[in-house]
C-alpha cells in the first residue's frame, strides 16, 4: 500500500461554533454544510471534499468514561479505487492489524484502525464519479456499513 496525502483531520470539540470562528471565519476554510443535528460541521480549502471535520461533544467527560475533546482520527487517502481499499485490508490482515470499522461515506469509502498508541486511522479511497465539487455536502451523507 502506498499514502497518496493525509486528506483530513476530525476533532472533538467542546462548542461548534466557537471552532468555526476559528477554522472558517480567521483561518479561511469554507464550510461545506453540517451533519449530526448541526453538532458537526464540514470544512475545506478547495483541495478536496473535506481536510476538516469538528463534531461537537460539549463538556465530554473524557476517558475511559466516553468521548474526549481533540484528535478523532485522521484519514490517509491510499488510492483510487475498491481494489486498492481491498489490498490494503488483505495487508493489514496479514500484518495482523485489526479492522475496527468499514464505512461507505458515499464520497469516500474506508477501512478504520488504530496506531500502536491508539490512535484512530482512517484509510480511504474517493469513490469515482462521487462529484463532491459540484456537491460539496455529499461529503457530510449519512454513513452506511461497507463489505469488501
Amino acid at each position: 500500500m502506498k499514502v497518496q496525502y493525509l486528506g483530513h483531520v476530525v476533532f472533538y470539540v467542546k462548542d461548534l461554533e466557537r471552532s468555526l470562528k476559528f477554522y472558517r471565519d480567521l483561518l479561511g476554510f469554507t464550510e461545506i454544510g453540517q451533519a449530526f443535528n448541526g453538532k458537526a460541521a464540514g470544512l475545506t480549502s478547495g483541495r478536496t471534499h473535506h481536510e476538516l471535520l469538528l463534531i461537537e461533544v460539549g463538556d465530554a467527560p473524557g476517558p475511559p468514561d466516553g468521548v474526549r475533546r481533540g484528535l478523532y482520527h485522521i484519514g490517509i487517502k491510499i488510492g483510487e479505487s475498491l481494489e486498492e481499499l481491498r489490498s490494503a485490508k488483505k495487508e493489514l490482515e496479514r500484518n495482523d492489524i485489526p479492522i475496527s470499522g468499514m464505512s461507505d461515506h458515499t464520497v469516500s469509502q474506508s477501512l478504520y484502525l488504530h496506531d500502536p498508541d491508539g490512535n484512530e486511522v482512517e484509510l480511504y479511497i474517493d469513490v469515482p464519479g462521487s462529484n463532491w465539487e459540484e456537491n460539496p455536502k455529499l461529503a457530510l451523507s449519512p454513513t452506511k456499513p461497507l463489505v469488501l
